[in-house]
């Protein structure tokens, strides 16, 4: 590691952090001003739920990928090209003329967004090498989610109550540039990257697997599940699974490394990232639905309903960094799921004239536990790890994460046909998630030890 690199890790922290803040603040906006878009085009719930899970789904087909380039390329490189592709695909979203290029456009922020992210990690642990430090800084890094989640539904609703939904969009393009000339002057070039060859077979798979998956969820409510194009779409998620199986273990430099699920860290931290992040990715679909539909609330006040999760997100998220720091990742994965299942049992009894109060008690649960997971699922995707494949590392997490996310979405689109009764089964999945995360958590940190020591 270069001087450079350790001579400014609070400037590399912040610049990177502003990229975070672009694109979860994102996710946000966009979910708050479904009901407008669908008002405006006509939309069904499926074309709704392609407009959000368009983002995740993409960027978890390419994660791992970008993670892979930038290694090869160099992490500054990599990072502010996908600054750039995330702003003029947010500028192209905000003049969309129709539900399809809106759909297509918002694929497009994901090609960006999946470039920005695993650099931005590998770039915060090279400016960090002390394990202790880094733990703080990957705690900070992950607030800013929750500073986001506070911000952007607040702002997403104002802008679409006071100039539209595409304002919405819009909104990023500053942000963008202000990153982007940050990312420009102030991140220093580093080491150079690695030339390894880019595993394209693996990366065919991956999208197969992924996207096969996705659209079979997304569909088959309105299709069927028996129906033919949803059992062929799952039916090529099997096999792109089964192929990549076999590719990469004959591969010499292999996209998904299957030797790192041979570790129960790594595996516990993909497995609660994926439900986690579910769980998240349901319920800022469905708080829009609930809030705006059912109970009649405008964009400005279901915005202002969903800050405290993502208030608490924001105070979790850098202590349960320190905890990993000083305690290793058990304390923190017990802590979230518990917190996350408690938001669950709370939301079993909502109805349509449940107080605000106990809405917004119940989303603080939630956004504690989310907060408190974040720290100790990005510890562990790269402790052990070479520094040189931090990036790569840190890409697989990433994935875990979108993955969830698009997950979440697919799976609520049948629940938001019905009132609020049908919301029900999606509470019970939320409990659910955290019990398996208490279970998992315990399972993959035996004999882990503090970040340190």
């Amino acid at each position: 590691m270069t001087r450079r690199w350790r001579g400014r890790p609070g400037v590399v922290l912040a610049t990177c952090c502003l990229s975070l803040l672009l694109v979860a603040m994102d996710a946000t906006v966009v979910n708050v001003a479904l009901p407008s878009i669908r008002a405006e085009f006509g939309a069904s719930i499926s074309a709704l739920q392609w407009t959000v899970d368009a983002y995740p789904l993409v960027a978890a087909c390419l994660l791992m990928l970008s993670g892979a380039m930038a290694d090869r390329f160099g992490r500054r490189h990599v990072f502010r090209v996908g600054l750039a592709i995330f702003g003029l695909s947010s500028l192209a979203c905000g003049v969309a003329p129709g539900m399809g290029w809106l759909i297509g456009f918002r694929a497009l922020q994901a090609v960006g967004g999946s470039m920005m992210n695993p650099s931005a990690l590998s770039l915060i642990v090279q400016a960090h090498p002390e394990p202790r430090a880094r733990a703080r800084a990957i705690g900070i890094w992950g607030a800013v989610s929750g500073l986001a989640m506070a911000v952007g539904p607040v702002v997403g609703g104002a802008l679409t109550h006071l100039v539209g939904w595409r304002s919405v969009f819009w909104i990023n393009v500053p942000v963008m540039i202000v990153a982007l000339v940050a990312a420009s002057v102030l991140l220093p070039v580093g080491q150079e990257g690695h030339r390894r060859p880019l595993d394209w077979a693996g990366q065919l798979c991956v999208i197969a697997l992924l996207a096969g998956l996705v659209w079979g969820l997304i569909e088959a409510p309105r299709a069927g599940w028996g129906s033919a194009r949803v059992l062929v779409s799952l039916g090529v998620a099997g096999l792109g699974a089964a192929a990549l199986v076999v590719v990469e273990r004959r591969v010499r430099l292999p996209l998904v490394e299957l030797e790192l699920f041979r570790r129960p860290p790594f595996v516990a931290a993909i497995a609660i990232a994926m439900g986690a992040f579910a769980c998240l990715g349901a319920l800022l679909f469905l708080l829009p639905y609930y809030l705006q539909v059912l109970r009649g609330f405008s964009p400005v006040r279901a915005g202002l309903v969903s800050v405290p999760l993502a208030l608490c997100s924001m105070i979790a998220a850098p202590l349960s960094g320190r905890a990993v720091g000083a305690f290793g990742l058990r304390p923190s994965l017990l802590v979230a799921g518990v917190l996350i299942g408690l938001g669950g049992v709370a939301l079993l009894g909502l109805a349509e004239t449940t107080p605000v109060w106990r809405l917004m008690g119940a989303l603080m649960l939630f956004g504690a536990g989310y907060g408190t997971v974040n720290a100790p699922i990005s510890t562990a995707a790269i402790a052990g790890l070479p520094r040189e494949r931090t990036a790569l590392a840190g890409s697989v997490a990433s994935t875990a994460r979108q993955v969830g996310l698009a997950l979440g979405i697919a799976l609520v689109g049948t629940v938001v046909r019905g009132d609020v009764a049908a919301l029900v089964p999606a509470w019970w999945a939320v409990i659910a998630v955290g019990v398996a995360i208490v279970l998992m958590g315990w399972w993959g940190t035996r004999g882990s030890a503090p970040a340190s020591r």
